[in-house]
């Protein structure tokens, strides 16, 4: 957490507050003093749909950004995403792989890709391992603009979709792109309208779904959510399994029938309309991006049907 904190201090603007939400646990090494900086700590763990209702109910700012633990920002990156933000919109940074770290082998000094900590080095044998800090976006690497969820409701990538013209042309033209997801790591949007849609839902538990609610409440409630390419965030995906220590593993303990309840918790809330919010039917949504992967085999017509005794939020 120190170095995000550190980064976006760095980055952001004078007039930008950072709030750190230790979950479970004192950030180690510890946060340093700083004017623009409040943290709140949970001895035990709350997960992140708490932590983020937890930070966002701290803050005084028009606007609140939620950004996970392990990330790398742009120059300026707050201020680039304020300048296109309007009252219901969601907006999103380009997406870069983070390289945040090495294993470097005690023995010869080989260095090996972040994951979980190797047991020996495959040049030497050595068994002993020290993390040494890379922090660089892995800028080879095309940013990643937009993002959907298949008709099970899962995340998926969509890499795809930035091909069609129509797209193209909007990103050539604006800097901006609708998404019909995102990953959940990090987004800005107005705080009032954050808590409009009710903060974050923690009837999922403590992790899973993230960024399908987001886009659905985004989307469903009359809203949008869009992608800026003005700016970027790098994100740190986890490779391998948990690691020795606990490094580079997740920051809590996650159970895979915690995975399945929140999925079963997102599919009968969204794919039956009952967030109590909602001006939109599901259906809606999947027509706009249309044609959409997993829905053009008769998932988009059964969501027809399901949507036709909708009735819009007044």
């Amino acid at each position: 957490m120190r170095h995000t904190v550190d980064d976006v201090l760095a980055h952001s603007s004078d007039d930008t507050e950072v709030i750190a939400v230790a979950d479970g646990a004192w950030p180690d090494p510890p946060l340093e003093d700083h004017p623009r900086l409040q943290v709140i700590h949970f001895s035990e763990a709350v997960g992140q749909r708490a932590a983020t209702n937890a930070g966002a109910a701290l803050s005084r700012a028009k606007y609140i950004m939620k950004m996970d633990a392990h990330c790398g920002t742009d120059e300026d990156f707050d201020v680039k995403l304020m300048e296109d933000m309007q009252p219901d919109l969601t907006m999103i940074p380009s997406m870069h792989r983070f390289h945040v770290f090495d294993w470097h082998c005690d023995g010869c000094g080989e260095r090996e890709y972040q994951g979980s900590a190797p047991q020996k080095c495959k040049e030497c044998g050595e068994k002993e391992f020290t993390m040494v800090m890379v922090w660089q976006p892995r800028f080879q690497y095309d940013a990643t603009v937009a993002w959907r969820f298949d008709a099970e409701l899962h995340f998926q990538y969509w890499r795809k979709y930035t091909r069609r013209p129509e797209v193209k042309k909007q990103i050539e033209e604006t800097g901006l792109i609708e998404t019909m997801s995102c990953i959940g790591c990090c987004f800005m949007m107005e705080r009032d309208r954050f808590w409009e849609l009710g903060g974050m839902d923690e009837g999922h538990g403590s992790w899973g779904q993230f960024g399908t609610e987001l886009a659905c409440k985004s989307w469903l409630s009359g809203g949008n959510m869009i992608t800026s390419t003005k700016t970027w965030v790098a994100h740190m995906f986890r490779t391998g399994n948990f690691g020795r220590e606990g490094k580079s593993s997740w920051p809590y303990p996650i159970r895979q029938r915690d995975v399945d309840r929140a999925r079963k918790y997102s599919r009968k809330l969204w794919l039956n309309n009952r967030w109590p919010k909602q001006k939109r039917p599901l259906s809606w949504l999947i027509e706009k991006f249309a044609p959409a992967p997993d829905w053009d085999n008769g998932a988009l017509e059964q969501q027809k049907e399901r949507d036709k005794n909708f009735t819009p939020a007044t």
